[in-house]
This record gives C-alpha cells, sequence and structure tokens, in this order.
C-alpha cells in the first residue's frame, strides 16, 4: 500500500507536468466579471464547479471506466473517451483536456510498462481516441491495483488544488488562502465521491449552463492569463 501511496502523491502533485496551471476552466471569465474576487466568492464557485460539472464529467467516467476494466470490458472505455470528448461543447475545455490527456499518457507510458496505457496512447495517435486526463488516471489505478474509490478521491483533489492554485495566482488571493481553501473543500471532495457513486452512467454529461457559457465567452475574452 506504501507504494501505492507514493504513486497517488506523484500523479496528484502540481509539479506534474500536464499543463493544468494553463486552464481556469471558465473561473477567469467569472472573474473578469467581477463575480469572483475573493476567497469567500472562489469557495462558491469551486463548490458549484464540483457539484454540476466535475462529478457529471471526470468523476463519473472515471467510475465507468474503473466498472469496465473490472468487468473485462476495454471497448467500453474507447466508448467512454468518445463522449466525455463529444459532451465537452466548448472548445478550449474539450482541447485543453485532450492535451492534458495525452501528456499524462505520454509522461505515464514512459514511466511505467502498462498494456492498456500503451493500447490508450496509440489509439490516441491513431486518431481512434481523443485522451482524457480522467480516463488515464483511471487506467494508472487499475494497472497498480489502487482502490478506485481512493484513486477517483485522489483525481478529485488533484483537479480541486490545481484549480485552486490558479485562482490564487488569478484572483489574485494568498496562498495561506489557498491551502485554507483546500482544507475546506476536503468534506466536499469526499461527498462527490458518494455522489458519484449514484449515478446512472445515462449522467455522463450533464453540466451547468451557466458554467458552460462561461467557458464559451472566454475564448472571446480580450484580456486572459489561461488558455480556458
Amino acid at each position: 500500500m506504501d507504494k501505492q501511496w507514493l504513486i497517488l502523491l506523484q500523479w496528484c502533485d502540481s509539479n506534474l507536468p500536464t499543463g493544468a496551471f494553463s486552464h481556469s476552466f471558465g473561473l477567469e471569465t467569472y472573474m473578469q466579471e467581477g463575480k469572483v474576487t475573493d476567497k469567500h466568492s472562489f469557495k462558491k464557485w469551486l463548490e458549484v464547479y464540483i457539484r454540476e460539472q466535475l462529478i457529471y464529467s471526470d468523476g463519473l467516467a472515471f467510475r465507468l471506466v474503473s466498472e469496465a476494466l473490472q468487468a473485462g470490458e476495454p471497448e467500453k472505455v474507447w466508448e467512454i473517451d468518445r463522449i466525455l470528448f463529444a459532451q465537452l461543447l466548448p472548445k478550449e475545455v474539450r482541447e485543453a483536456s485532450q492535451r492534458m490527456g495525452e501528456r499524462m499518457l505520454k509522461l505515464s507510458n514512459e514511466l511505467y510498462q502498462s498494456p492498456l496505457l500503451t493500447d490508450y496512447q496509440q489509439r490516441v495517435r491513431a486518431r481512434l481516441s481523443f485522451g482524457h486526463p480522467a480516463i488515464v488516471f483511471a487506467l494508472l489505478a487499475r494497472h497498480f491495483e489502487i482502490s478506485p474509490s481512493q484513486a477517483l478521491l485522489s483525481y478529485l483533489f488533484s483537479c480541486t488544488t490545481s484549480l485552486i492554485q490558479n485562482g490564487v495566482r488569478g484572483i489574485p488571493l494568498g496562498q495561506t488562502d489557498g491551502q485554507q481553501l483546500i482544507h475546506e473543500l476536503q468534506e466536499e471532495l469526499i461527498q462527490a465521491v458518494d455522489r458519484i457513486g449514484q449515478l446512472e452512467p445515462d449522467d455522463l454529461g450533464i453540466a451547468s449552463p451557466g458554467l458552460e457559457c462561461s467557458q464559451m465567452i472566454h475564448e472571446r475574452l480580450h484580456v486572459r492569463l489561461f488558455m480556458s
């Protein structure tokens, strides 16, 4: 278990070169509109993002991929990859997820010998699949026999801390504010894992219209710190 925890810690490290530091996933639009201006408003935004987008996209996809792998049905993994790509309507978010997924795939295949990860990378290179970080993380968890629930919580934590770091830079906030937010949102993430376990497969891709609109508006902002 010690090695499994170290694997999770490595893949949740902010130094992991996935490019997450370049993406706000619509947060920057709310910042420029004066709706996210301090720690309190940022926390509210994060809660909405987790509850109304993250659990229905990355979170549910992670669970479904884990279940498909346990059932020995890899074709379902590739189907989930296609659904994830298609349901991401904002162009910048779609491209961001694809780039981050490709980077994670490249790195994981340079570090480990995993047939599943190799197959996924080959499919992406052949344009048969698109690549998504949630799927890569789920494949890693399967390869190292890490509990799906622990791996899912770690993945959600990684997504959230990356956004918090970007908010600290962009709003801006103090570093202590960022650490307080990470602490205060821990229970939110635990509850998110429980909610993901109760969702139906058809729930994959549900998203708040407000979040999606902000992600589309971001494409046309005149001044931007982030790519999405």
